[in-house]
């Protein structure tokens, strides 16, 4: 176990644009991969995992390190260096990583595991709102659950094949997977692959989504021929599932604020064998005005502050800003009583988040139902998913009846 400078420095230029450019690390990730056409997949994974898991744990890193932000190169190869310590790689003589204090950097770590903000790398104002809105205990575990790795789900995309057929053709690819217990289209990947580049893929026979995720669709109890609204459908994830509950029969419409995003939603449409949708740009309230009261069911996938899915996006622990959540809880209530109206009297509406505070989930639920529009809708039932009872993404979801 040796680190290779190549793989190093690409790793540090990467940490620069996340900390000091702002850039999305996903989108880092990708470019950072594609930098070396000869690196074999131990050293993509290395570049991967390691800027990962320096994002992840920046708090922890910069506090070992005492480093402070904004961070210039020398602070970056000192987070580096206790990143490489704790992970147990010796330390070459690079003149970057000279006169790294091993014992030190263990002794720090011992030291500052002791306050949970700092162990588990978040702001100290993420760490006083968990511990209100959920309490120490409960916070406790799940902030540690937030922090692990994501496990790679797959959605079988029932429209062209079914999942013991497609864990077949993956088992071909070297790809292995497992069922998930109570949900039959799910399978998850026993290791981590890049699935994007399989040929299944490809031919539209899967999509990954979390299997937190994968509930809510089957919430909305929809069936072919329906007519169904998808409020805030984004690149379409769940719409594309709803489409194959739909069996590709009846009316689903995918409204978005932004274009770019219904657009990825069509390529996707098309990959999957997808026909039954219409996309349209919400350019004001008079797009939601027109479908008042048409809709048999309708899904609110709610803008949030993406609390339940750190684990995924580790990066947005520090591009969350308080002023984002109080915000965010005035839209949902926006949206909550606006697209509600679509729903036709006896029909359903499920309004769900990627969050884990009450605030923003049953607490929403509770406020509307006691407005005028809300009036007219009973609570059927409520599922609050905490990754750290489950092991997959933190979630919240509603189902909604509107009164005959």
């Amino acid at each position: 176990m040796r680190l290779h400078r190549n793989l190093v420095y690409t790793t540090i230029d990467s940490l620069n644009a996340i900390f000091n450019e702002g850039e999305y690390a996903d989108k880092v990730v990708a470019r950072a991969l594609k930098k070396d056409k000869r690196w074999g997949s131990a050293d993509r994974k290395f570049v991967a995992e390691t800027i990962y898991e320096i994002v992840r744990w920046k708090r922890l890193y910069a506090e070992i390190a005492e480093v402070k932000e904004p961070y210039n190169r020398d602070n970056l190869w000192r987070m580096f260096a206790a990143w490489a310590v704790l992970r147990g790689y010796p330390i070459p003589d690079w003149t970057q990583l000279q006169g790294t204090p091993e014992r030190k950097i263990k002794g720090r770590f011992d030291e500052l595991s002791k306050n949970r903000a700092i162990k588990e790398s978040i702001p100290d104002w993420m760490d006083a709102l968990g511990v209100k809105e959920l309490g120490e205990v409960v916070w406790t575990k799940e902030i540690k659950a937030q922090n692990e790795q994501a496990k790679v789900i797959l959605r079988t995309n029932t429209l062209k094949i079914t999942p013991d057929k497609l864990r077949a053709r993956l088992m071909d690819a070297n790809i292995e997977t497992e069922y998930i217990k109570n949900q039959p289209q799910a399978l998850v990947l026993k290791e981590r692959a890049n699935v994007f580049l399989t040929q299944e893929f490809k031919d539209g026979l899967f999509e990954v989504q979390d299997a937190s995720s994968q509930l809510v669709a089957p919430l909305l109890d929809v069936k072919p021929g329906m007519r169904v609204v998808d409020t805030c459908a984004g690149a379409g994830g769940k719409t594309l599932h709803l489409a194959s509950i739909m069996e590709n029969k009846g009316q689903l419409i995918a409204l978005d604020l932004y274009e770019s995003k219904l657009n990825q939603l069509k390529l996707r449409a098309r990959r999957n064998g997808v026909h039954n949708i219409e996309t349209r740009v919400i350019e004001s309230s008079k797009t939601i005005k027109k479908l008042h009261e048409k809709a048999d069911r309708v899904l609110i996938d709610a803008p949030c502050s993406g609390l339940g899915v750190l684990k995924r996006n580790p990066d947005s622990k520090w591009k969350l800003q308080p002023e984002f959540i109080d915000n965010i809880k005035k839209v949902q209530a926006e949206v909550l009583e606006n697209y509600s109206k679509i729903v036709k009297p006896g029909g359903k509406l499920v309004y769900a988040t990627c969050s884990i505070l009450p605030s923003e989930n049953q607490e929403q639920i509770q406020k509307f139902l006691a407005t005028e529009s809300g009036k007219n809708f009973t609570f059927v039932e409520d599922h609050k998913i905490l990754a750290h009872e489950t092991g997959y993404d933190g979630f919240y979801m509603a189902l909604l009846e509107r009164k005959s």
